[in-house]
């Protein structure tokens, strides 16, 4: 998969986003932590995992420019 990172604006700095389940891929402009970036997309932190490389972002964990993010809607099925 490709990595979009591009400038949004006058240099503002970018991070690119995999929504999943629905394979959605975004570039917002950059969130400071998980936490901003699930604020951003409109989800609760129980409700996604966000992670960068393969390894699990904590909400208080630093998103740098030109990132790519993995965020994972979970749902209970219970």
């Amino acid at each position: 998969m490709p990595a979009y990172t591009h400038e949004i604006g006058h240099g503002t700095p970018t991070v690119t986003v995999l929504l999943q389940p629905e394979e959605k891929q975004l570039s917002l402009p950059r969130p400071k932590t998980a936490r901003q970036l699930l604020t951003a997309l409109g989800l609760a932190e129980e409700t996604a995992l966000v992670a960068r490389h393969g390894e699990l972002l904590t909400p208080d964990r630093h998103i740098w420019p030109n990132d790519t993010i993995l965020v994972r809607k979970v749902a209970s099925s219970g």
